[in-house]
């Protein structure tokens, strides 16, 4: 089906790039430089430099990004890990797959960890994985302190993140590790799979660069026993590209929110997300995120005008059976799963499709 007003628009932010990013492609090829190679360190320096940390690590996923950062923080059997059941399955899976065991707390109406954290320690509770959802960073002041006066490892699940600051401190440069994701719908994204850690512990860095590469300290010296999980150079050349546009579309992705705030405030059976101006978040709109009443109604409506959104997770993590997670009860999250909506938000958006998707939402709640 042919959107009139598309969810994504990886045609088009190509199109928009395409000299570039055809010119560094076209370079890495011609050079043979494939794995491990100069791309690959500028695309760490430029994102320990964007977000404020002092080093970087690139990884092939996200999700390898949260595992790795468990291993070398020394998270095993034995020991608890606290994060929340409303995110993707990899913040969960990876504390499964190093041998913990995930203790899920509920989030509040912004969809962020709340103070439950607390409640939720244990004499075997040795991290927390505050989730960064759609673009929006938690109270990362009052998780840290927790997190000190427990002795607790923070590692940030910033997947959604990328440029989010609260109160000044940008997501990436707080926790032992934050876990980026460049999964191609992403903020930042590569044309297939790639991640990244960020940290300012050089042992917990180096730790990372020998498990990315079967614990490869040169060619001839292996140190320890790790993964492959090597960002292609071909990705990082893209995401050398990319990078450099971030801050415009950050700024266009929040005028859009400012644009939905604005357009849709009036109707009293959706709640928006926080206005861009809230003094104390930056956020970054990684996803544009509806509580609607009559949800799935609103989705099939949308669906006939042309507008494609995203109905994200409507079963909650903790309720599929074979996870067996389902002794978490957690009611602001059952409830999210009812009502959240993702508009269609990226910064290729015009004006003029963003003002036909709020009136399309007026028309349904009229």
């Amino acid at each position: 089906m042919e959107y009139k007003v598309p969810f994504v628009a990886y045609k088009k932010q190509y199109k928009d790039l395409k000299q570039e990013i055809d010119t560094a492609i076209e370079r890495v090829l011609e050079k043979g430089d494939l794995i491990l190679r100069q791309d690959v360190d500028d695309f760490e320096q430029n994102l320990a430099q964007f977000t404020g940390a002092k080093y970087a690590v690139a990884l092939n996923s996200g999700t390898d990004a949260l595992f790795l950062s468990l291993l070398a923080a020394g998270i095993g059997k034995g020991d608890e890990v606290i994060t929340v059941s409303h995110t993707f399955i990899a913040s969960i899976s990876t504390i499964i797959q190093v041998g913990a065991k995930p203790v899920l707390v509920d989030v509040k109406d912004d969809f962020l960890i709340d103070e439950e954290i607390e409640k939720a320690i244990t004499e075997k509770t040795k991290a927390i994985i505050p989730v960064y959802l759609n673009g929006r960073m938690p109270d990362i002041e009052r998780i840290m302190e927790i997190a000190k006066k427990h002795n607790l490892v923070v590692i940030e699940d910033s997947a959604q993140a990328l440029g989010a600051k609260y109160k000044g401190r940008k997501a990436g440069s707080v926790g032992l590790t934050a876990c980026f994701s460049f999964y191609p719908a992403k903020i930042l994204g590569c044309f297939g799979d790639g991640g990244a850690i960020t940290t300012n512990s050089k042992e917990i860095a180096d730790k990372i660069r020998l498990l990315r590469d079967h614990g490869q300290e040169t060619k001839t010296k292996i140190v320890c026993y790790g993964w492959n999980s090597r960002l292609d150079n071909l990705q990082a050349a893209v995401l050398n590209i990319k990078i450099k546009h971030l801050p415009e579309w950050i700024k266009r992705r929040r005028e859009i929110a400012d644009m939905y705030n604005n357009g849709l405030k009036d109707i009293k059976e959706i709640k928006l997300p926080s206005a861009p101006q809230d003094i104390s978040h930056f956020d970054v709109f990684q996803n544009y995120v509806l509580r609607a009443k009559q949800r799935d109604k609103l989705f099939g409506f949308l669906k006939e005008k042309g507008v494609e959104t995203l109905i994200k997770d409507p079963i909650p993590n903790h309720w599929h059976e074979n996870l067996n997670l389902s002794h978490f009860k957690l009611p602001v999250t059952e409830e999210l799963a009812k009502e959240v909506t993702s508009l269609p938000m990226y910064p290729e958006l015009t004006n003029e499709q963003v003002e036909y998707v709020i009136d399309s939402v007026k028309d349904f709640y009229k």
